[in-house]
């Protein structure tokens, strides 16, 4: 089974948790044994890619400039695409543009994915009952890819894919293991530097640099 052969699924949810005059938000990067995978919340509208006119692929971040700061800050991004992403409007992003910076992802060995794929209009909160929906089938997408670190944003999205009560600003550095399909890997919270969270990207940039370094 390949990574896109999850993509029917994500769909049918969409139309139940999702906008529906809008698509799902799917992963990208490294799909075959990644150094770390990157494990965020749920898609907005902002990312252009959940337009039903785009054609390309749909990853996440497409359009968006914040979270790519992170990234470049960490040494994942080079600063020539992190520039241009930053002086782009989001309607300026082409198929072909997502396409390069997914392949300079792809080239770090990093993959990136959410929780939910569920692609909302606006960033309002989604209760645990409907990311937990998505755990299973990303738990199958860390089957398929077999990452070797993963690291997962905020304490509900920890908090959900470890199981167990997280609070990330108690964790800091700190190692979990869990074990899918056989395979055991190691986890680590980070904070969500995203949205409120950005005044948190310092920290999360501290810790990232760390556990890269391991």
């Amino acid at each position: 089974m390949k990574v896109k052969d999850l993509n029917v699924y994500y769909d049918k949810l969409q139309l139940e948790y999702g906008e529906p005059s809008i698509s799902s938000i799917y992963n990208g990067g490294c799909e075959k044994n990644p150094d770390v995978c990157f494990i965020f919340m749920n898609p907005t509208g902002r990312n252009i890619a959940s337009t039903k006119e785009w054609k390309g692929r749909r990853s996440p971040w497409i359009g968006t400039k914040n979270i790519w700061k992170l990234f470049y800050r960490v040494g994942l991004l080079c600063e020539d695409t992190f520039n241009t992403i930053q002086n782009m409007k989001p309607i300026e992003w082409t198929e072909e543009f997502a396409d390069y910076v997914y392949s300079e992802i792809e080239k770090n060995k990093i993959f990136i994915t959410n929780l939910g794929k569920c692609t909302q209009i606006d960033a309002r909160p989604l209760p645990d009952k409907v990311l937990k929906e998505y755990l299973d089938l990303l738990y199958k997408e860390v089957e398929i890819i077999k990452p070797k670190k993963i690291v997962v944003f905020g304490n509900q999205v920890s908090s959900i894919f470890l199981n167990k009560k997280i609070c990330v600003k108690s964790v800091r550095k700190e190692e979990f293991q869990i074990e899918i399909a056989g395979n055991t890997y190691p986890v680590y919270a980070v904070f969500y530097p995203i949205g409120n969270g950005m005044r948190n990207i310092d920290l999360a940039v501290e810790d990232l640099k760390y556990i890269l370094s391991e």
